[in-house]
């Protein structure tokens, strides 16, 4: 027989309940880590867009549909951000009746005690008797109250019935901060995923390699690569400007083996405007010590070289003169660089290597040593198209394909080897090549995050969720006390002739010193002066003890 129609409203019931379970969530979570894979297996656009125009192209079959599914654009793409916001729903629905529950759990008294303390996982129950006035029920009743709150249980008392004789029942109940560790966790966990998001919609990357004595201006054109928040407009960066004033570079000089020409020091002085008009502010820039300027934290990751290059035609007239940085390629900053020399006609382009402690072996040129002891460039020239086919290209990195070797007199490729304030003559009266020096650039990460405070503060709560959860035990004593009624009066006064004290607990998970406390409690409770001389009877069943 088929069972009534759920309708919309039971069918929007039960999908609400299926996606706010905790195995939902855990679900979402795995499939989230999933989604993330493919980032990084293709080059993402927010990246590097030079890359994945350069992966269509070299594959025009694949390439669209990879386009089509997102695959360039993880992070920002439809069904990732699905996900995204799925799991921040389902953790809000987790968390919001957790939290009313244990509120509701904090304000209520402790249940209270079954009738077969006996059957508990943990029990220990004796017998005092002695003399009748000293056994007065409303001692131990203060005794136990004053047992279990110094422990941090909340306490009720409830007396017992006429059925069950003169006596009352106690119970108690601590861990609490297990369960709200529980509900901390889970929130600030929502708390990191909601701060990743104002971090990933709301903030921006820029890396830019700076040579000393250079301004820069923090705008998009003016940045290497810029990795902007999907909700980040161009003109929504910090517009400071910056001027790197000096770079303090070291390295071992004393040490052998591997540590031989080590770097000791990296900093680098610079000059900041925050705002402009504002007033120009020094500071001192460090690995791991970086700067902040207008909201946006400025890093100092890497430094090299930048030879300093003027290009001349046969006229004198200057087609090219500036720092242009070499990128390190191995320990003693080997580097390659490329100088574009658009204003000559034909385009002129010289790559080569700097060294900074030039060797040259069959072998090809090398640096021994990463400081300028005996620094040289070593280039070759090309003319003809810089950018064929327009396409962008890395600054660092001359793409000779739309390009022809420059010969000498010999019809061999030309190849230079410049000192610092030598200049060469380029063949057949193309001009001349100077070196004037060599100054040190560095290279600076900017970086503007505004969920980043907020994934700090919110992991540091998810962990001291998570150590409470982990370190804190819900427990439930049971203490109950009975007295048998005298057949006799004292002063008109019923007294007892014998009061047996009976202390269980249980635990929600396993708990191998539940026993032990319950006879740590009951020995407490039974240690007052007033019953401290009467004579004791173990119950004839323990339970848990054997």
């Amino acid at each position: 027989m088929a069972g009534p129609a759920l309708g919309l409203r039971g069918w929007a019931r039960w999908t609400w309940r299926q996606l706010t379970s905790m195995r939902t969530a855990l679900l979402l979570l795995l499939l989230l880590a999933v989604a993330a894979v493919p980032g990084s297996i293709w080059p993402q656009r927010g990246v590097d867009p030079a890359q994945v125009t350069a992966y269509l192209q070299q594959n025009p079959r694949l390439g669209p549909w990879l386009d089509r599914l997102g695959m360039f654009d993880v992070f920002s793409s439809p069904w990732f951000s699905g996900i995204y916001l799925l799991l921040a729903v389902s953790l809000i629905g987790c968390v919001v009746p957790r939290t009313r529950q244990h509120v509701a759990a904090m304000r209520a008294q402790p249940p209270s005690a079954p009738r077969r303390l006996e059957r508990l996982p943990a029990h220990h129950s004796l017998t005092l008797a002695g003399d009748s006035s000293s056994l007065e029920t409303g001692q131990l009743r203060q005794r136990a109250q004053e047992v279990l709150r110094r422990r941090r249980y909340r306490v009720a008392v409830k007396d017992a019935g006429a059925d069950a004789g003169s006596g009352f029942d106690v119970s108690a109940e601590t861990g609490y901060l297990k369960e709200t560790g529980n509900v901390v966790f889970h929130v600030a966990l929502l708390g990191v995923i909601v701060s990743v998001a104002v971090g990933h919609l709301w903030g921006w990357r820029g890396e830019v390699i700076l040579p000393v004595g250079e301004n820069f201006t923090s705008a998009a054109a003016e940045y290497d690569t810029l990795q902007p928040g999907p909700w980040v407009g161009e003109n929504e960066l910090a517009p400071f400007q910056l001027r790197l004033d000096e770079m303090t570079v070291s390295f071992e000089t004393e040490a052998q083996g591997a540590q031989f020409g080590a770097p000791r020091e990296f900093s680098a002085e610079v000059t900041t405007v925050p705002q402009p008009g504002a007033t120009p502010e020094t500071a001192r820039l460090a690995v791991n010590d970086p700067l902040s300027v207008d909201g946006a934290s400025v890093y100092l990751l890497g430094n090299g070289y930048a030879p300093v290059v003027t290009v001349r035609d046969s006229s004198g007239q200057v087609l090219f003169s500036d720092a242009v940085p070499f990128l390190p390629q191995d320990d003693n900053y080997t580097s390659t660089g490329a100088v574009k020399v658009a204003g000559a006609k034909p385009e002129l382009g010289l790559y080569g290597a700097f060294l900074p402690t030039a060797r040259i072996d069959e072998r090809g040129p090398t640096s021994d040593f990463p400081d300028l002891v005996d620094p040289k460039l070593a280039i070759g020239v090309f003319e003809g198209d810089l950018f064929p086919g327009g396409a962008a290209q890395s600054v660092y990195v001359l793409d000779t394909a739309g390009m022809e070797p420059v010969l000498d007199s010999d019809g061999d490729p030309t190849r230079m080897l410049l000192t610092p304030g030598q200049t060469a003559t380029l063949p057949q009266g193309r001009g001349t090549v100077t070196l004037d020096g060599v100054v040190r650039w560095s290279g600076l990460v900017v970086r503007h995050d505004p969920g980043r405070l907020p994934v700090l503060i919110s992991s540091v709560t998810a962990l001291v969720g998570l150590v409470l959860m982990l370190g804190v035990r819900r427990r439930r004593v049971f203490v109950r006390v009975t007295g048998d009624r005298g057949a006799g009066t004292l002063d008109g006064a019923t007294r007892h002739t014998g009061v047996t004290v009976q202390v269980a607990a249980l635990v929600k998970d396993h708990d191998p010193g539940l026993q032990s406390l319950v006879e740590q409690l009951a020995a407490e409770i039974t240690s007052a002066d007033e019953v401290r001389t009467m004579d004791r009877e173990p119950a004839a069943r323990r339970e848990g003890s054997g």
